[in-house]
């Protein structure tokens, strides 16, 4: 009777777990918009709103570093590789292959594109001297 109740649980933990993760981001949200209509009302001078609303903005300064990701990426690779090569068999193997060839092409990009500040500057000075 128990082993009914695993793949109902597996089904219902499957749905309502994306569900949470997006009534989540909406309620965040929300508070957020909620704050800056506030802010809205009780400002008359539209620069200040325009600042406040450029404070509120989440942008990321700095940019993606391909070469963390894609170690990360790799080594995942391969622990599910030695997963699928220690316990569950040549499926998880193959899987695991897969991920850690893309970790590589990831890491490989990384090394191909600049991307930092710094390193754009160097790789223009160096392309500058030739």
């Amino acid at each position: 009777m128990s082993a009914m109740w695993i793949p109902i649980i597996g089904a219902i933990t499957g749905l309502v777990i994306p569900l949470a993760a997006f009534m989540w981001s909406y309620i965040e949200g929300k508070e957020k918009r909620e704050t800056i209509l506030e802010i809205a009302r009780t400002v008359d001078d539209p620069d200040k709103v325009n600042e406040l609303l450029a404070m509120l903005e989440e942008k990321k300064s700095d940019p993606v570093d391909y070469r963390r990701g894609g170690v990360i990426t790799l080594f995942v690779g391969a622990g599910i590789y030695m997963l699928g090569a220690t316990a569950l068999g040549g499926f998880f193997k193959g899987i695991g292959a897969l991920v850690g060839l893309i970790g590589m092409g990831v890491l490989v990009a990384g090394y191909l594109y600049p991307n930092t500040t710094a390193e754009i500057n160097h790789a223009v000075e160096a392309f500058e001297e030739r």
